[in-house]
């Protein structure tokens, strides 16, 4: 027979795990194709940094992923429904704390406004967005994406939402700037040096001054289906990643050049 000290740690691990035995502690997570952070090598395995990171947080609570393959819009949508449980790289925005529990995770990579090659003297005065856009730009985004306070702050604007082409796919983007459907891209600086390598735009597509500030992404828990002593449980796994140096040699191997 349990004490009761035993059975008091027995039913706070049972609230931790959502009370479900060990084997079914599994937390079905969005990726979508996103170099360095998801994607698949060649043998067709999920890589990248965000999912090294996600399992081997997981991995230390005795818990694993489910991948699901969703466009950014569409894992919003599932995560506040509850029939996603972890969407990674997320920025933290008021509207969205009424449906999600947060992780911060300390990794930020800037986001920068990209155009064809030649045109980025249009740009050369502006090092924000808020300098850079004008009447007539025409940006190409991706669906439910914020790319920082900058961003956020012009989306209030309806003269700048009506400028913007949105798209689920960032590589539709990249071709609609190569041929002139838009007049820049924004993006995360690591992804695009991936994306436009593969495509074979390096040399025709390139990088202006105008960053978005920094603003360091979190991992956003559905609220309907995962519990705020599991977040604080996944929350200490990452911290200690970070502590014992297992995630910088990871961010490194996906960010460095």
């Amino acid at each position: 027979m349990l004490s009761p000290p035993s059975l008091l740690r027995l039913g706070l691990t049972c609230l931790a795990l959502a009370c479900l035995p060990a084997s079914a502690c599994e937390l079905r997570v969005r990726w979508n194709p996103d170099p360095p952070y998801s994607m698949r090598d060649g043998q067709g395995r999920l890589v990248g940094m965000q999912i090294e990171l996600v399992e081997r947080t997981l991995d230390r609570m005795g818990c694993h992923a489910v991948w699901v393959e969703l466009p950014w819009a569409r894992a919003l949508v599932e995560l506040q429904a509850g029939r996603l449980d972890l969407l990674p790289g997320a920025l933290r925005r008021p509207e969205r704390e009424a449906y999600a529990h947060w992780v911060e995770q300390h990794v930020a990579v800037a986001n920068r406004l990209f155009v064809r090659a030649g045109r980025e003297a249009d740009f050369a005065s502006a090092t924000r967005l808020k300098e850079a856009w004008h009447q007539g730009l025409k940006l190409g985004v991706q669906i439910g994406v914020v790319y920082g306070a900058d961003y956020a702050e012009l989306l209030a604007d309806p003269a700048f939402r009506a400028t913007l082409t949105q798209a689920s796919a960032r590589r539709n983007l990249w071709q609609m700037l190569e041929i002139g459907r838009v007049d820049g891209v924004l993006a995360s600086e690591a992804t695009a040096r991936w994306e436009l390598g593969e495509l074979g735009l390096a040399g025709r597509i390139v990088p202006t001054a105008v960053v978005v500030p920094h603003e360091a992404a979190q991992l956003m828990f559905s609220r309907r289906s995962v519990n705020a002593a599991l977040v604080q449980r996944y929350r200490e796994a990452s911290e200690a990643l970070e502590r014992d140096g297992t995630q910088g040699r990871i961010v490194r191997r996906y960010l460095d050049d």
